[in-house]
């Protein structure tokens, strides 16, 4: 597995390394090992899985707040997406600047996210299945978000007229 550092400190792409054979291809989700090696602290808590039927979705930006906050390792499975990641640590040099990284079933890239962020994606073609490693048991009066069209983070979204639930629409925008 490789951990790309992005420019957001604690944010990391994985990429992991395939060996293919005529029978098809076998590849690490996860490795502990491989984690601590690259100086990072990762343990899988619980595992989230997500079916988006339509492009154009966005699922997001949601985040767990203190004391459940959580890191999570984001693949998509099946189809593409566009995957944000938002810096929300509070004296980060980075604080609101996102990254967005294209994850689908082809390159096989996750995202590691550390507490802090917020995350979200916008699927770039209809089925798209997500799988999440959480480090954190999902808490509802823990949950949080921030909203996907705040000018405050100008988040390039690569499709216009998202489809988005109640629930994404209605985040609060953040206050300078």
């Amino acid at each position: 597995m490789k951990f790309i550092k992005t420019k957001l400190g604690g944010l990391y792409i994985i990429e992991p390394e395939l060996i293919i054979d005529d029978r098809g291809y076998f590849m690490r989700t996860f490795c502990e090992k491989e984690l601590k090696i690259n100086h990072l602290e990762f343990s899988i808590l619980q595992t989230n899985q997500t079916l988006t039927k339509e492009k154009g979705t966005i699922r997001g930006m949601h985040f767990q707040k203190s004391p459940k906050a959580e890191d999570k390792i984001v693949q998509c499975l099946r189809g593409a997406i566009y995957d944000v990641a938002i810096d929300l640590r509070i004296g980060s040099p980075t604080y609101g600047n996102w990254v967005a990284e294209e994850l689908n079933e082809s390159n096989k890239k996750m995202l590691l996210i550390p507490k802090g962020f917020a995350h979200g994606f916008q699927t770039l073609t209809k089925n798209c299945e997500i799988q999440y490693f959480m480090s954190e048991y999902y808490e509802p009066k823990y949950a949080s978000g921030v909203n996907w069209s705040d000018i405050m983070f100008n988040i390039k979204w690569p499709i216009k007229k998202p489809i988005l639930s109640e629930r994404d629409k209605n985040w609060p925008f953040i206050k300078k």
